[in-house]
């Protein structure tokens, strides 16, 4: 019989690691005050004019080209897919404004 362990006890004994939010594991999440922050820079300069320019081939339904150019000029397909998202939400609501 050997001295090596095995089972659900096996291994070196260690103390636990606490159950709370590592800042690791808060990546990517938006604080208030940044979503407060950037709504107000938002209002204040508006849009860039590549925005303006998706938003025009939204509106005149050229989806695909939209997205080519987004990718064109964000760099990745998520990152592209996410502000036609965004833009065209903002269409929605200023149609609904209307």
């Amino acid at each position: 019989m050997t001295d090596l362990r095995y089972g659900l006890n096996k291994g070196h004994p260690t103390t636990p690691i606490p159950k709370t939010v590592r800042p690791s594991n808060r990546k990517g999440v938006q604080s208030q005050r940044t979503k407060f922050v950037r709504s107000i820079v938002r209002e204040v300069v508006g849009f860039s004019p590549y925005e303006r320019r998706v938003m025009e081939l939204l509106r005149n339904s050229k989806d695909k080209k939209a997205r080519k150019f987004t990718k064109k000029r964000l760099g990745t397909l998520l990152r592209a897919k996410r502000k036609l998202e965004e833009l065209s939400t903002i269409i929605q609501e200023s149609r609904r404004a209307h």
